[in-house]
């Protein structure tokens, strides 16, 4: 379970946006956030609006098979240094769902902000996999719980926000943890996921699809996730 924090009254961190009534798995999407915040979203968030169409690609992948989907709530907008707001409320996330529908496999869709949150979450018990869109992986972020997970992480060639090498870094180190990890290069690709937008639903959804077993995986992330060497879309 995670560690209580003394803030109050906290709302769920769970908002379940596709209810199932016996799930064989869910899928929770984190969005993006900044450095430092100790004021909560606002109502009409950007960063959480930039992870609707990949919601929605993922949701159509996923229709009909009995998947779960959600997004987590942050208490506040930042990660805030050693506090890890946001890691945080990814792990009470969990342990909600925990609650509610027991011991489903969870695949961690972060984008941002988000990617380094569910990249932390990935040591809860439910977290099979996680697909990190333009993650911020510090260079000394922990790697080391992640063995028996597969991690994929799309970062786009032209970000100026988050630090593509620092995925691949963190990928090497995750697989070295004994990871099935990898990292793809989106040509043209920017923070924000607005140049070429299709690559970046239809990877992310493919590989979410993939790695719920209802298809295979996309092409190049199969080929990056056997041979570990980094591939560009």
């Amino acid at each position: 379970m995670s560690e209580p924090r003394n803030d109050g009254v906290q709302q769920p961190a769970l908002i379940v946006t596709r209810p199932c009534a016996v799930p064989r798995a869910a899928v929770l999407l984190l969005h993006g956030g900044r450095a430092d915040g100790l004021r909560p979203p606002p109502p009409w968030n950007l960063p959480e609006a930039r992870m609707r169409p990949i919601g929605s690609r993922v949701a159509e992948v996923t229709a009909g098979h009995s998947v779960l989907m959600g997004r987590v709530r942050y208490r506040y907008r930042g990660w805030n240094g050693t506090r890890a707001d946001a890691a945080y409320d990814a792990r009470r996330a969990l342990d909600e769902l925990a609650a509610t529908a027991g011991a489903v496999p969870v695949v961690l869709v972060g984008h941002s902000m988000g990617g380094r949150a569910a990249l932390s979450a990935a040591s809860h018990p439910l977290v099979r996999a996680v697909v990190g869109l333009a993650p911020w992986c510090p260079p000394d972020e922990a790697a080391g719980h992640l063995g028996g997970r597969t991690v994929v992480l799309l970062h786009g060639d032209r970000d100026r926000t988050t630090d593509p090498g620092g995925s691949a870094d963190f990928v090497r180190r995750a697989r070295e943890a004994g990871a099935r990890a990898c990292a793809l290069t989106v040509t043209g690709g920017d923070h924000a996921m607005l140049r070429r937008p299709g690559i970046w639903h239809a990877l992310t959804a493919g590989t979410v699809a993939g790695l719920l077993e209802l298809g295979p995986l996309p092409r190049a992330v199969g080929k990056a996730l056997d041979s570990g060497a980094a591939q560009t879309v």
